[in-house]
């Protein structure tokens, strides 16, 4: 990758990381509420009245749906950067 092409991918990987991490925290959200106890947020790991077996799947759950959503958004980016500069953006 020249060092043109690295400066120009470099800015576009860090905002469609941004936007991977805020597209992970709605899908996260809208997750939960279907699978959670009837509550909107997530449990605090904290947050000592809801049990240990709650805030673990909580988590589990947000670290996959985070991943996931993150690769995606990094694959779909390298695919469309490579579809416009026809290089591999590593």
């Amino acid at each position: 990758m020249s060092a043109v092409s690295k400066a120009f991918y470099t800015p576009l990987s860090l905002a469609t990381s941004v936007l991977g991490g805020i597209a992970a925290g709605v899908v996260f959200k809208q997750i939960w509420k279907h699978v959670g106890d009837n509550d909107v947020e997530a449990p605090d790991p904290k947050d000592l009245t809801r049990s240990v077996q709650e805030v673990l799947i909580a988590a589990a759950v947000h670290g996959a749906v985070f991943g996931i959503v993150k690769a995606a958004i990094d694959r779909a980016g390298a695919t469309g950067y490579r579809a416009l500069t026809h290089e591999n953006p590593t």
